[in-house]
């Protein structure tokens, strides 16, 4: 438990850097539409869910991260909140879907799991960020290797954030933080639906 706790401080001390401070994409502002396949091989078009309800966007960095599993699963708890407030949840994830499965199996998320390939989805909501040379080695020091978790070497990850984007496709609720312990919480998030 100590191992981890300390794993914990590290990754949060090293993935502080190089992130934007700001998210890019604020209140009021037309989210970007999205098309991803999700842990079940299907389809998720964010603007045919936005036809009949709000959306819950989630950005993750992966199931290697505590931080991120205690997050996916808290929301999972509060799943049928969200849905019976008008709102479907789906988080994003640069994992490829082997890695998409063992977050389920860690946070028992029955929501849509959705693999951004090439990480097309972080980049256009602005929460990409690369890794240093030097933080790339320190992660594979721990046995974190992003190059076979994510199916590529382009390094890239996002900064936990989350959206509520309402059903006229703007953003009302954007939770962005560097600081790597921040998320957003079920409270908040209905606060805003």
């Amino acid at each position: 438990m100590k191992n981890l706790l300390v794993l914990t401080i590290l990754l949060i001390s090293f993935t502080s850097f190089g992130q934007n401070e700001k998210s890019s994409i604020n209140v009021g502002d037309k989210a970007p539409s999205f098309t991803a396949k999700d842990q079940n091989g299907t389809i998720v078009k964010s603007d045919d869910i936005l036809a009949n309800e709000q959306l819950i966007v989630v950005f993750y960095r992966g199931q290697w991260c505590p931080l991120c599993n205690k997050h996916l699963s808290h929301l999972q708890e509060n799943v049928e909140k969200f849905k019976k407030a008008g709102a479907r949840l789906v988080a994003i994830s640069p994992e490829i879907p082997l890695s998409v499965d063992k977050t389920i199996e860690k946070t028992s998320a029955e929501y849509s799991i959705l693999y951004d390939a090439n990480s097309k989805i972080m980049k256009e909501y602005g929460v990409d960020f690369v890794l240093s040379e030097k933080l790339q080695k320190k992660y594979k020091e721990y046995g974190i290797d992003l190059t076979v978790s994510n199916g590529n070497d382009n390094q890239m990850l996002p900064v936990p954030a989350t959206y509520v984007i309402g059903k006229n496709g703007k953003v009302k609720y954007v939770q962005y933080d560097p600081n790597y312990k921040n998320r957003s919480n079920a409270k908040d998030i209905l606060m805003h639906l």
